[in-house]
């Protein structure tokens, strides 16, 4: 059986406290949200040519990363070719020369897996990846690389034939152009694509060009070739002819056809031309090859006069189809920005007035936060602190009340009058404060001059009478009575901010410094004075040292044993003089040393002394010492 519920008023609900949202956000919800709806548009229109664009930027990037080792590695692969043939035929090619060239090889072919990530350093992969077809090719050219010592070491053998080992530097070679023109095809761009296949061009016929240069080291001093290597000369000179003259010169733009025209009018290249002519048609056939004309002896001082322009002719090509590349890249951002701002143009307009707006809230608000922190934490100090010192203040330096309409002007007057309420406050408490101090400051002036009367009036009182022991005895008690009142005059004096009367005009000698000091004590017979020193004190501080002294001679004689000694020293030290003071008072805890040593360190402010009036002298030790630029410091004793 179920049980039934109570009867009674159902229990309010509990109250749930709503999240207060800041202004901040909500103002810039105002302008984002809009805006994120036309961005997300937009984005989506523009997303098919930002990623075309991207993909030539990796283009560009993989072939300044992969582009420029391979070439490198291409020209160092023909000049050791070359090398390496003029090697086996005899010419005089020194074993430092190879060697050194076969470094150069290294190093390139180093730099070249580095950038590809292939062969046995691999740190960085190709754009494409290894699976793609470039990738193929690059390793297939890291591949071949594997080999090139053992062929180095045939041909410091003699082992094999000469043809197998210019064939495997042109294999090798013929890789290299080819995974240069897998991996810079750009076929998604028909007018990169074109530029690409001319680069390629270039490359192809500079091999030619090297490939006779090899053919004719090959030959040697004996000019003699076998029939298979002048078979390849021939199909060099023809390949090369006909790729600069169908696919290479008709494409060229016209700067580098400039250069290009430059090249082939030079007279090395005439010489190039001659020498090709001659051995085409002045050739002899012989039982063992062909023997060429010795018009071939032009050809290495003419080949090293303008195989540099052609590197640099390909260097050109390369370096234009990568900027193409970069400008494309460039044109189809600017096209996705055109994009952008025809269909965002109308939300823009729409949201700058939101924009605006909230950034000149937002700006205002923390304009007003950060003047209201400064005033609360820095002016407002200052201001309080100058008034307690009698000084006047910058009314400048304060917000004034502009009768602002605005809800953040009214906010930044209604503090305005707050800190103009605290500022009277203040101002008034410092003048109550001040006129109080000019009121105790003439009482104790009053007071003072009738103590020194009284004082006269004993000393008066002491010569009449000296001759009756027990009455002199009583007024010397008066007069210490008197010494020690005319101190807390000026306790009170000094407190009230005023400056105790100095009637030294003199030097005084600190052993009676010490006497003076001493004198003001009630129980001074106690006191064992020690002047370590011959030193003089100046007159204007006389006065104030010696009050001070007093005080803290006075102190150590009230709360230490009647019976004992207060011993006070005094001597000159390197940073100027010292005097120690030591009785044998009750013992103090480190806090307690700790809270009377910061009070004696510094003039401690009068609410400090509202709340510890029964230490009176350790404020007017601190002022005095604060006067004096002197250092109070209370330890613990040898007596504990």
């Amino acid at each position: 059986m179920s049980a039934m519920a109570p009867e009674g008023p159902p229990s309010p609900p509990p109250v749930r406290r709503r999240r207060t949202v800041r202004l901040r956000t909500l103002l810039v919800c105002l302008a984002v949200v809009p805006t994120v709806a036309m961005g997300t548009q937009t984005a989506v229109t523009a997303q098919r040519l930002l990623v075309r664009s991207e993909h030539l930027r990796a283009d560009v990037e993989a072939g300044q990363r992969i582009g420029v080792p391979l070439v490198r590695l291409m020209n160092e692969l023909q000049a050791e070719r070359a090398m390496t043939a003029a090697r086996w035929a005899g010419s005089p090619v020194t074993d430092e020369a190879l060697r050194d060239k076969r470094a150069e090889t290294d190093r390139a072919a180093a730099e070249f897996r580095r950038a590809s990530g292939t062969g046995s350093d691999p740190e960085q992969g190709s754009e494409r990846g290894p699976d793609g077809p470039a990738g193929g090719r690059l390793e297939a050219v890291s591949g071949r690389l594997d080999l090139l010592a053992s062929y180095r070491k045939r041909v410091d053998a003699h082992s094999g034939s000469a043809e197998q080992a210019v064939g495997y530097y042109t294999g090798v070679i013929d890789d290299i152009i080819r995974a240069y023109q897998d991996e810079f095809s750009h076929p998604e761009d028909a007018e990169l694509s074109q530029e690409s296949r001319l680069a390629v061009s270039l490359f192809s016929a500079t091999e030619m060009v090297t490939r006779e240069d090899t053919a004719l080291a090959l030959a040697g001093p004996s000019r003699e070739l076998a029939a298979t290597g002048f078979s390849q000369f021939l199909d060099a000179v023809g390949s090369h002819r006909y790729l600069y003259d169908t696919w290479i010169v008709p494409y060229l733009p016209p700067a580098e056809l400039a250069s290009y025209d430059k090249l082939t009018g030079s007279q090395a290249w005439q010489t190039k031309l001659r020498i090709e002519n001659a051995v085409i048609a002045n050739h002899k056939d012989t039982a063992t090859g062909v023997k060429l004309p010795a018009d071939v002896g032009d050809w290495s001082a003419a080949y090293r006069t303008f195989a540099p322009g052609l590197a640099a002719l390909n260097t050109d090509r390369a370096r234009s189809v990568f900027d193409d590349a970069d400008a494309t890249a460039s044109e189809l951002e600017a096209e996705v920005s055109w994009l952008i701002a025809a269909s965002g143009g109308s939300l823009l307009l729409v949201t700058a007035v939101v924009v605006l707006t909230t950034r000149s809230v937002l700006r205002r608000l923390g304009r007003l936060h950060t003047r209201t922190v400064a005033i609360a934490e820095e002016t407002l100090p200052d201001v309080v602190a100058r008034l307690q010192r009698g000084e006047a203040v910058d009314e400048a330096a304060l917000p004034a009340v502009r009768g602002r309409q605005d809800e953040v002007g009214q906010i930044a007057d209604a503090f305005a009058r707050v800190v103009a309420a605290s500022v009277d406050g203040h101002r008034q408490l410092a003048a109550e404060r001040h006129g109080f101090g000019l009121f105790a400051s003439g009482i104790a002036s009053r007071t003072g001059n009738l103590v020194s009367r009284q004082l006269s009036l004993t000393e008066d009182l002491q010569d009449t009478f000296g001759h009756d022991e027990a009455l002199l005895a009583q007024l010397m008690r008066s007069d210490q009575l008197t010494v020690g009142m005319r101190r807390q005059i000026e306790n009170l004096l000094i407190l009230a901010g005023g400056e105790i009367p100095d009637p030294h005009t003199d030097p005084m000698r600190v052993a009676d410094l010490l006497r003076e000091a001493a004198a003001e004590v009630e129980d001074f017979r106690r006191i064992e004075r020690q002047a370590l020193d011959e030193a003089s004190v100046q007159p204007h501080a006389i006065s104030q040292i010696s009050h001070l002294l007093a005080e803290l001679l006075d102190n150590a004689t009230r709360f230490s044993p009647p019976r004992s000694k207060v011993v006070v020293r005094a001597e000159l030290v390197a940073d100027g003089l010292s005097v120690e003071i030591e009785d044998r008072g009750p013992r103090v805890s480190p806090a307690g040393y700790e809270a009377m040593n910061e009070r004696l360190h510094s003039a401690p402010p009068y609410s400090v002394l509202a709340e510890n009036a029964h230490r009176l002298g350790l404020f007017v030790v601190g002022h005095l010492a604060d006067q004096l630029q002197a250092r109070v410091t209370l330890r613990r004793s040898v007596y504990g």
